[in-house]
This record gives structure tokens, C-alpha cells and sequence, in this order.
């Protein structure tokens, strides 16, 4: 079972937002907050498996929040909820330690998908990348393009762009026709070009040199 604290700061939210999780078999919501304080607070005192986080809150962001749990070394799969595009939020989010970035829009059965696949170690950005953000890193990307001579090679590419839609080893494996461990192999191999330590920082690093 996988454990959920919801934290938003609009009541009807939350109640849709329950009211569809109740539905699966796999996914509880433990509690509910209305903003960042309460956030933290339940984090703490819970330890879920998975936050599901408002960006746009009273007291304190989802931002902040997720700054604060990162800088306390609390940080635990999180995924970003909003209303609307909000490119800065993503990419700060992104930046953070977040996990996923969803629109409140999203269906029952993404939403469901999205927080199987965070609560697994998965990152789930893509759907929510707009144009305007490819843009922003492709531009960042053109002032270091020679930082990093060790570029990834076309499969690790590939892997790369699955990793950022939020697919584990096991699908990966599938949709490229090799095994797991190769999936693991290649993982290992990327975060170590591209000097970081999880696949979230794997993709947004890909993403601002352009590669995916």
C-alpha cells in the first residue's frame, strides 16, 4: 500500500483529490493539510511514502517545503501539483529535489500512474514540460555546451528520455528490448557522465544540455 499525504489549501481539492485515490486498491491518503507548515508537520510525524504537494500555498510554498525536507535531509518522493503552466515552479521544483509535476487537470488514472511510479524511485516531468521550458534549457545549455566532452551515448539518450517520463527499469527494459540489469548498467553509467547522484538530476541535467 502506498501511503499519501495530501496537502493543499483548497478544501474541494483535497476532497476530489481523495475521493479518486479511495478508488484504488494500492493508494491511501494517510492526511490532509491545507499548507506548507502542516506539510512538514505530517512528514514528520506520518513519514509517508509520498507527498502530494500544492506549489501555490498560505505560510509556506511547496517549494519551500521542499527545500526545507531536502535541506534536513527529510526529502521523500514528492510530487508538485498546479493549477496552470507555471514554468518557473517546475524548474525550481525541479532544481529542489521534487520528484514529479502534475496539473491538477491530470485524469484519475495518470494521477494513480504517477504516484506508483514517484513512490518507486521514478521522476515524472515530462507530460508537464512545456515549450516555453525546452526553450529556457536549450538557451542554458548553449552557454556550457563544452562542459561535458563525455556526451551519452544514443541508446543512453533514449534511456534518458524514458527515465523523464516517469518509466521504471522494468518498462524501459520492455520498450528497448533489453534486460534489466542492462537498464541498470546504463543508469549507472549516465549519472556518473553527468556527475549526479539520482535519475531527477540525471534528467534535468540532460535536459539543459539539450540531449533530451
Amino acid at each position: 500500500m502506498i501511503r499519501v499525504v495530501l496537502v493543499d489549501d483548497q478544501a474541494l481539492v483535497r476532497a476530489g483529490i481523495r475521493g479518486l485515490l479511495d478508488l484504488t486498491e494500492d493508494i491511501r491518503v494517510l492526511a490532509e493539510g491545507t499548507n506548507g507548515e502542516e506539510a512538514l508537520s505530517l512528514v514528520a510525524s506520518l513519514a509517508p511514502d509520498l507527498l502530494l504537494l500544492d506549489i501555490r500555498m498560505p505560510v509556506m510554498s511547496g517549494i519551500q517545503v521542499v527545500h526545507t525536507l531536502n535541506t534536513n535531509n527529510m526529502l521523500l518522493p514528492i510530487i508538485l501539483l498546479t493549477t496552470f503552466d507555471d514554468d518557473e515552479a517546475l524548474l525550481q521544483g525541479m532544481h529542489a529535489g521534487a520528484k514529479g509535476f502534475l496539473l491538477k487537470d491530470i485524469s484519475p488514472e495518470r494521477l494513480a500512474d504517477a504516484i506508483r511510479h514517484v513512490s518507486n524511485g521514478d521522476s515524472l516531468f515530462l507530460p508537464a514540460l512545456t515549450e516555453s521550458v525546452f526553450e529556457r534549457l536549450a538557451n542554458f545549455a548553449a552557454t556550457e555546451h563544452d562542459q561535458y566532452q563525455d556526451r551519452p551515448t544514443k541508446r543512453e539518450q533514449e534511456i534518458l528520455r524514458l527515465l523523464a517520463s516517469g518509466w521504471n527499469n522494468r518498462e524501459i527494459a520492455e520498450a528497448t528490448g533489453t534486460t534489466e540489469g542492462t537498464v541498470k548498467n546504463h543508469v549507472s553509467s549516465l549519472l556518473s557522465k553527468l556527475g549526479v547522484r539520482d535519475r531527477t538530476r540525471a534528467v534535468l541535467k540532460a535536459l539543459q544540455q539539450g540531449w533530451i
